[in-house]
């Protein structure tokens, strides 16, 4: 999910992303699988993606971020570090994208919500966000300090990879209909437009990306 609210730079797309110099300098972008520990980071990209504070309060409560990360340091959930990639910018985290097959969208919110009832005493009612047509593309962030340098289009690139070589015909992702350069951005590296959704509150653009032979 992208928000209006956030803000990402991508650079063109890239099939191979595993260790990417930017422009002619020494640095390097990594993306990598999520372990246990980068609970922390997965739960501020989630916190980051969504980007309207009163929809986090609404979901997970008051200690939101504590939340997220309890969901992402667990597995079954929707955002599992089993379900994450990582980015390092000069061995240093930087930002993370989340996602997971779209069919498993019912059990892995299952174990999600059994989080946020046991956190919160509660359990929010949310609408589906994906199907089982394709492989959803959920969160990603980079965090401030790190943006500029092309890492949001690498993780995303890193993901649809991902999908693909596990056998998925095409990655979706929706989002916000009051952030048109980041459906612009999301163009540039292979997602069209194919409907529009609600979610959060919020009005949404469903995007697709497809694979190729």
């Amino acid at each position: 999910m992208i928000w209006g609210g956030e803000e990402f730079t991508f650079l063109t797309s890239h099939t191979d992303i595993t260790e990417i110099p930017h422009h002619m300098n020494t640095t390097k972008t990594i993306i990598r699988t999520a372990r246990p520990e980068d609970a922390t980071i997965i739960a501020q990209t989630i916190a980051m993606a969504i980007g309207d504070e009163i929809a986090l309060f609404n979901y997970c409560g008051e200690d939101y971020l504590d939340v997220l990360t309890e969901i992402a340091h667990s597995e079954g959930t929707q955002y599992s570090w089993q379900n994450a990639l990582i980015a390092e910018f000069n061995g240093v985290v930087a930002g993370a994208v989340v996602g997971y097959n779209g069919a498993k969208l019912e059990e892995l919110r299952s174990g999600t919500l059994t989080i946020v009832n046991r956190c919160t005493g509660r359990t929010p009612m949310v609408i589906d966000e994906t199907s089982a047509e394709e492989y959803y593309l959920d969160s990603v962030a980079v965090l401030p300090e790190f943006r500029g340098n092309g890492i949001g289009s690498h993780l995303v690139n890193a993901f649809c990879e991902k999908a693909f070589g596990d056998g998925a015909q095409r990655v979706g992702l929706i989002v916000d209909t009051e952030n048109p350069t980041a459906e612009q951005l999301y163009t540039s590296l292979g997602f069209e437009c194919v409907g529009t959704r609600e979610f959060f509150g919020h009005q949404m653009r469903h995007l697709q990306r497809y694979a190729t032979a």
